[in-house]
């Protein structure tokens, strides 16, 4: 079970870590949101006139944008122009006693301002530096813009997504940024490992478009050993059938998959055709893809002639893979996340309460926790600085000559 959202639990297992966060949309800074979760102390740091774009991405409430609520979400925030010589100072100071830094400037933006690895490095040994672009640091493509659009479309996966006849398909949604932001937190963690026994810091070079290519599967390897390009297929898959979503009765949809062969052999006598399961091409998940057709129109008859609430009770009866396709309100009411406590009440200084995904997992003896909801711009600027032991007036100039 999760800490309660507004919990700050000293056993947090990231607790006494600090991360700098001076990335933008959305890879980088949803990276350091996750180390927050689990204890760490994120500065999300903004430049005075520029912040962060998400604050102003997707929908608003009273002018406040709803999406920054999730990716500020444990964060303190400052605001810093790194290319003035008072940001350059600040943060060599906040490096100095930091452990992370992650950033997605386009390469070589840093070391124009005299932030490169040399000089973060020289301010602490310790420390750990992730660098987060679209195409890495080196290579022909290193200093072109890159967003996870881009990464969906070159890893493979658009190409990959959608109905045979129809063109490459992009989810709706920050899909590529998330794997990213998920696999730059496992390498911060594998480079803060390897700093445990030698005592040196790192540079993380991680690539938007390589996660992408790396949960695609065997695709490299299939074209290596076998020249094999796998096509579109809509909702079907080239290793086992049925495999699709169906309509059901009442309007709603479903979701069925076979890929153990004891199930696809529960899913065809529930609907009627246990006569299927006796040819020859059922025995193997390629046969049965083969025959995706029949078996579609088997399953899709069947399903198509009773409620949603009658086909999951019954596949369920059957021990039969299915899901209801939910949207979001589904989501929010479904008993299952409920139990998981998936989605959790944030209180907020800005809206007064509101609800979103919980930590990513749980922890039985050193569980992660929502302490906050995303803080406005520069809020935690004064503390923050103080708190390097710069006093009223050395920060006055800070904010006069433009740093701030």
């Amino acid at each position: 079970m999760t800490q309660p959202a507004t919990t700050t639990d000293d056993r947090a297992p990231l607790a006494g870590l600090r991360v700098l966060d001076l990335a933008t949309l959305f890879a980088g800074p949803l990276a350091a949101t996750f180390l927050g979760d689990f204890g760490a102390e994120v500065i999300k740091v903004e430049h005075p006139r520029k912040p962060d774009p998400s604050r102003g991405h997707g929908p608003s409430k009273d002018g406040v944008g709803l999406w920054w609520k999730l990716l500020g979400r444990n964060k303190k925030t400052i605001t810093l122009n790194l290319s003035t010589p008072g940001g350059r100072e600040v943060l060599l100071r906040l490096a100095k006693d930091s452990d992370v830094i992650i950033e997605n400037f386009r390469p070589g933006t840093l070391e124009r301002w005299g932030l490169g690895w040399d000089e973060l490095s020289a301010a602490n040994p310790r420390l750990v530096l992730a660098r987060v672009t679209g195409f890495g640091q080196q290579g022909p493509y290193a200093r072109r813009p890159g967003f996870g659009t881009l990464a969906e479309a070159m890893s493979g996966f658009a190409a990959l997504t959608g109905e045979p006849d129809g063109p490459p398909t992009l989810p709706p949604f920050g899909l590529a940024d998330s794997v990213a932001a998920l696999t730059t937190a496992y390498a911060v963690m594998t480079a803060l490992a390897g700093r445990d026994r030698t005592g040196q810091g790192q540079v993380v070079d991680m690539a938007i478009i390589e996660p992408m290519l790396t949960v695609l599967g065997p695709h490299p390897i299939w074209y290596d050993q076998l020249g094999y390009v796998q096509p579109r297929t809509g909702n079907r898959s080239s290793n086992n059938a049925p495999r699709n979503t169906y309509r059901t009765a009442d309007g709603r949809w479903v979701a069925v998959s076979t890929s153990a062969q004891s199930v696809a052999e529960r899913v065809m006598r529930l609907v009627g055709r246990p006569e299927l399961t006796e040819e020859e091409w059922f025995a193997t998940g390629a046969g049965r893809a083969r025959h995706a057709d029949e078996l579609d129109e088997a399953v899709g008859a069947w399903i198509a002639r009773h409620n949603r609430d009658e086909v999951l009770a019954a596949f369920e009866r059957a021990e039969a893979a299915i899901a209801p396709v939910y949207d979001i309100a589904d989501v929010m009411a479904d008993e299952q996340y409920r139990a998981l406590e998936s989605v959790t009440e944030v209180p907020d200084e800005e809206l007064g309460t509101v609800r979103m995904q919980n930590v990513l997992f749980r922890l039985s003896r050193t569980p992660g926790a929502i302490r906050w909801a995303g803080r406005p711009h520069g809020a935690d600027t004064e503390e923050v600085l103080t708190g390097l032991g710069l006093d009223a007036d050395r920060i006055a100039e800070l904010r006069e000559e433009g740093a701030l």
